[in-house]
């Protein structure tokens, strides 16, 4: 392993040591010019992968022990959110892979060697939900089902599943998450999907699979900071904790796909014109008026996301305690900023003409995009409001939602 670390080091050395935001915005003509490829794939190009393992971006998140880039969350943020703009369905699939590097780190030992051993950049998808069937055997566990909404799957080398084990105290079901290499698995085609057509977000199906006990962590365990990597690595980023990055990519990718219509939407204005009265869009005092609004809420949402960002990073410097407040704040702040994205992003649609619906056009894809994001489960503002509004008015938390 020792080679392959310093033959990894070698390689992140070669990255240009710009922020990660300037690296992804250079690269951004690139892979907007795919954006309907992409569609057409249902997958992320492996063009689109292999240029952004060229940037640095899929290792960003990986210790520097194993030759990763161990960079800025804010910056790593920020840049998801550019690449969004440009093709969204790309963004959510690599920064979901990109971002499972951090839940690796909280793996024992021995499991970050499994996954890094070979190379910084390899990756990991996900199919959290107890989809399957987990079973106690000598040495570890044996892993069989099938699991859906693996996005990226088909860039990935590992896949992080989820199942049920008996508590070892209570005996009690306890949800928990097993790390798979892609040897133990078929990735069954079944992304057919209106929206983030290009995330490649298939179904992984697992029998009988045998997963050694390093690679199972409590899912209790891992939100807690109590799980067997806690600790192993010193960078101030490994400080933060799993719980509140948890589905934090989901709001980037939604408010990047809102600039990126609202970029669509303000280029259209300048030379549109009504076939039936002939008169300019830009001339039409609501056209303008809509977008001002929509760049209020998206302004809105950029305050609510990156208060979060850099609260996350003073924490882990020590430089604030937490509180229930903040915790219920980080939890449900992202699903209120995908609620401003989300209203931004249908003002400046309904007001886009009907050239807007043909495939062609990049406006439905970006609409198509935000609304099929803002439906996952970790972004759903009546759930966050749910989490919220218990805690404000001093009720119990429902240990039904995460």
């Amino acid at each position: 392993m020792a080679h392959n670390q310093e033959a990894s080091v070698g390689m992140a050395a070669a990255i240009p040591a710009q922020s990660m935001t300037e690296r992804m915005r250079a690269i951004l003509p690139e892979i907007a010019s795919r954006a309907e490829r992409c569609e057409e794939l249902r997958m992320v190009p492996p063009e689109n992968a292999a240029t952004l393992r060229r940037i640095g971006y899929l290792r960003a998140l990986v210790p520097r022990a194993y030759g990763g880039g161990e960079e800025d969350l804010v910056d790593l943020y920020r840049a998801g959110r550019l690449l969004a703009s440009a093709c969204p369905s790309t963004a959510w699939a690599m920064q979901l892979l990109m971002g499972h590097s951090f839940l690796v780190t909280a793996f024992s030992k021995q499991a970050q060697d499994d996954v890094w051993g070979s190379s910084p950049d390899v990756v990991a998808c996900s199919s959290f939900a107890a989809m399957g069937k987990f079973e106690r055997v000598p040495g570890g566990i044996r892993v069989s089902g099938k699991y859906q909404f693996a996005s990226g799957c088909d860039h990935a080398d590992w896949a992080i599943v989820g199942g049920h084990l008996a508590n070892a105290s209570t005996g009690e079901p306890e949800h928990c998450l097993a790390i798979l290499h892609k040897s133990d698995y078929q990735i069954v085609d079944t992304w057919y999907a209106m929206g983030l057509k290009g995330s490649g977000s298939k179904d992984l199906a697992v029998e009988n699979a045998f997963v050694p006990e390093h690679r199972v962590e409590a899912m209790g365990a891992l939100l807690t900071g109590k799980s067997a990597g806690v600790g192993l690595h010193s960078g101030v980023l490994y400080r933060v904790p799993y719980s509140s990055m948890i589905g934090r990519g989901f709001s980037v990718v939604v408010v990047g796909a809102a600039d990126g219509l609202m970029q669509v939407y303000t280029d259209r204005l300048q030379d549109r014109t009504s076939a039936i009265t002939g008169l300019k869009a830009i001339d039409a005092m609501p056209s303008y008026m809509r977008l001002a609004e929509s760049a209020h809420e998206l302004y809105a949402a950029t305050l609510v996301l990156e208060k979060d960002w850099t609260e996350f990073l003073a924490f882990a410097a020590g430089k604030m305690e937490l509180t229930p407040n903040t915790l219920a704040g980080w939890r449900t702040n992202q699903a209120f900023a995908v609620k401003l994205a989300v209203r931004a992003t249908d003002r400046l649609y309904e007001a886009s003409g009907g050239n807007a619906g043909y495939l062609k056009s990049a406006a439905q894809r970006y609409w198509r995009d935000v609304h099929m994001a803002a439906s996952h489960y970790y972004v759903d503002y009546d759930l966050a409001a749910r989490i919220l509004g218990r805690h404000l008015a001093g009720l119990p938390p429902d240990r039904s939602l995460i």
